[in-house]
């Protein structure tokens, strides 16, 4: 009677070249699809960031133009941030710095037919690696809660939402 070694039976050791290289092509299409997806949606959540740094700097400037019939031209004014007035280009970092925000005033002259009205603009432009966001490139707001952005054709439309 013969024993049969367990050790002695044939069978694969492993994985065959043609296996791996499948698996390699599988992978690297997965990967290539996954990072440009996982990339536009970091950039979509960073965005909300600009747009509350924006309606918040807007809160606060009314807030600040009820008390003084004016709006600020600096941050100190209404409490955010230092500094004796709005800073020039590139502007205030916000958030986790991936926007710059710039905020223009405009003065009140109710000599010109029609009156001007006081107003401002606030912007928040898309810096470092927040920059390569073409959909939505900028947002702004001004003091008649006009809301928008600049991008693609639908950005005013789109990125605020």
């Amino acid at each position: 009677m013969t024993t049969r070694n367990a050790c002695s039976a044939p069978g694969h050791a492993g994985f065959t070249l043609v296996e791996l290289m499948i698996t390699v092509v599988i992978l690297s299409i997965l990967v290539a699809i996954a990072i440009p997806a996982y990339t536009s949606e970091i950039r979509k959540s960073r965005r909300t960031e600009a747009r509350t740094a924006l309606l918040d700097l807007a809160s606060r400037e009314e807030r600040f133009y009820s008390t003084v019939n004016t709006y600020s031209t600096s941050p100190t004014d209404l409490a955010y941030g230092t500094g004796t007035a709005w800073p020039a280009a590139p502007g205030m970092s916000v958030g986790s710095g991936y926007y710059q925000v710039t905020v223009t005033t405009t003065a009140a002259d109710p000599t010109t037919t029609p009156p001007t009205l006081a107003g401002y603009l606030i912007t928040a432009t898309a810096v470092g690696p927040q920059a390569g966001d073409t959909q939505c490139a900028t947002f702004f707001v001004t003091q008649t809660g006009q809301q928008g952005a600049t991008g693609s054709a639908t950005a005013s439309t789109d990125c605020w939402q």
